[in-house]
């Protein structure tokens, strides 16, 4: 099997870093646990990434940088977090950069683009207050207009890298009585600032992720000038919304890069480990569990790839895949590992012993992964305001919709298909009705009935998917008439079913993506792949 182009990165990184369990390689379990340890920031693997020139990976090629895609970019991260997520996230943060790449002019592209690749930049991104958390519109940071800038005030908390960085995004009211439309977003460079007019607040000490930088920041009448404004005064919240639309499904590479090593290192413990005169994995629960975490992760890589090449197919529609993938991998993948600490026994525990301890430094970790960017309410209740429009959507397809539908479903999931590039002006607050990879699964049933004229497939796998889609169908018209008939819920008050059927649409999405993926890439991905059984 040839190894795709868009993982060659990755690879190379993989490769550079060595192997992990190496205590003398960079970014080694001994390393990241000591640091863990002081709750110590992990300069020297910040610096080392930089060196290796990783920072140009968060640039998108047409302001001279090296992204070129999501998929490749995912790969990036989760190399990083299955090292320690304390390092990736806090060099993820260069993903903000995203938020200028998408509203910024060009001179504000160029600047932040040298700011990233020649200068070593970090940033950050102030939207959270104390008072308010989530609720961006009920903030008290304001930014009142002045002649040749605006004046801020009030306190950002907590804050990833609020201190130790360089550009920081700041969501302030510009105006106080236009709701929605009265915040605007800033890209705050702190090197242009007055050091009197700005502080920051101290270090958050966290159950995970202890090494971190959570802190926060506060002005006090701190003038910025009108270049540092991003996008158009009071079009603070859309850009905000339109960001989490990129960074929530990509915390799932957070996760990925988590679950990947308490994978590896239980499965290294179970079949070492001798008990009743035969190994841990040797025996049928712990086995069991063991293989149910390996498919659970494989699920999940199904849904991160799909949804890392959705963005350059069908960007419009992130508003739904986004909240959907953030959701359901995250949650996903924080359970699998509850899950195989089980067969770790008291080792899971302790903070030393087999790994260095990496399984327990990976569990606290991650825990934080589901709540980043929008919490699972959060996500659940952003995919409920758009349920109803998805189900109208569905009965409204003809055979025209059905037939380009197939044809972006190809692209966004042949990995071995070129994807377009990355459109992030296409993003938008709502689907309007569509999601590809749901939406398709008819598709993809047709698709499994055509495939018993070939010899190269197990019938009786074959028979055993299609009756596993046909009722994942089944179970999609079923809300889809529950929706039709149910009373309208409006706002924050949305009934607890709601979110229950919320949560169905999640896994029914995971159903659809995971056909797309096998039926489109049988012959990419190597025989186990290839056979179905899984």
């Amino acid at each position: 099997m040839q190894q795709l182009k868009q993982y060659w990165v990755a690879e190379a990184l993989e490769k550079d870093l060595g192997d992990p369990g190496n205590p003398d390689n960079m970014m080694s379990w001994k390393q990241v646990i000591d640091l863990d340890e002081r709750e110590a920031f992990p300069h020297e693997i910040i610096e080392w990434l930089y060196n290796w020139k990783l920072s140009h990976y968060y640039v998108p090629e047409w302001v001279g940088g090296e992204f070129t895609s999501f998929e490749e970019f995912v790969s990036i991260v989760r190399v990083l977090c299955r090292r320690d997520q304390t390092a990736g996230i806090a060099f993820t943060t260069l993903f903000w950069s995203f938020l200028c790449w998408m509203a910024g002019t060009e001179q504000q592209k160029q600047k932040l683009a040298s700011f990233i690749k020649d200068q070593n930049g970090a940033m950050c991104l102030a939207y959270s207050e104390r008072a308010h958390g989530s609720d961006l519109i009920a903030g008290d940071v304001t930014a009142t207009k002045v002649p040749g800038g605006y004046l801020l005030n009030g306190e950002k908390w907590p804050i990833n890298r609020a201190t130790i960085s360089g550009v920081t995004f700041v969501i302030a009211k510009t105006d106080a009585n236009a709701g929605s439309r009265g915040l605007s977003l800033f890209m705050v460079e702190k090197a242009r600032l007055d050091g009197a007019t700005y502080y920051n607040l101290p270090k958050t000490l966290t159950h995970g992720v202890r090494g971190s930088d959570i802190s926060g920041i506060g002005f006090k009448d701190c003038f910025v000038p009108d270049d540092m404004l991003l996008g158009k005064e009071g079009a603070g919240l859309e850009l905000a919304l339109k960001g989490f639309q990129v960074t929530r499904p990509l915390c799932a590479a957070f996760s990925h890069g988590a679950a990947d090593t308490a994978l590896r290192t239980t499965l290294k413990f179970a079949l070492g480990r001798q008990l009743y005169g035969k190994t841990v994995f040797d025996i049928p629960q712990p086995k069991k569990t063991l293989v149910d975490a390996f498919l659970d992760i494989l699920i999940c890589d199904c849904e991160m790839i799909g949804v890392a090449r959705g963005f350059h197919v069908v960007p419009e529609q992130f508003s739904v895949w986004g909240a959907v993938v953030k959701y359901h991998v995250t949650v996903a993948l924080e359970k699998m590992i509850q899950d195989i600490s089980v067969v770790l026994g008291s080792r899971f525990y302790m903070r030393e012993e087999h790994d260095f301890g990496i399984f327990q430094k990976m569990l606290r970790d991650n825990a934080i992964i589901s709540m980043f960017d929008g919490s699972s309410i959060v996500n659940l209740h952003a995919l409920i305001l758009q349920m109803r429009s998805l189900a109208k959507h569905r009965a409204k397809r003809n055979d025209k919709m059905m037939e380009a539908l197939q044809s972006r479903l190809e692209v966004n999931f042949s990995l071995d298909r070129p994807v377009p590039r990355y459109a992030p002006e296409k993003m938008d607050l709502f689907s309007r009705g569509a999601d590809d990879s749901l939406q398709g699964l008819e598709i993809a049933i047709a698709q499994l009935h055509d495939l018993k004229e070939q010899s190269d497939v197990n019938p009786e796998v074959l028979d055993q998917i299609i009756t596993f889609a046909s009722f994942a169908l089944e179970e999609l018209n079923a809300q889809d008439e529950y929706l039709a008939t149910s009373a309208f819920e409006f706002g924050h008050d949305q009934s607890p079913e709601l979110f229950e059927l919320a949560k169905k649409y999640c896994a029914l999405h995971a159903i659809a993506t995971c056909l797309h993926m096998w039926i489109y890439n049988r012959k990419n991905l190597g025989e186990f792949f290839a056979k179905g059984e899984w």
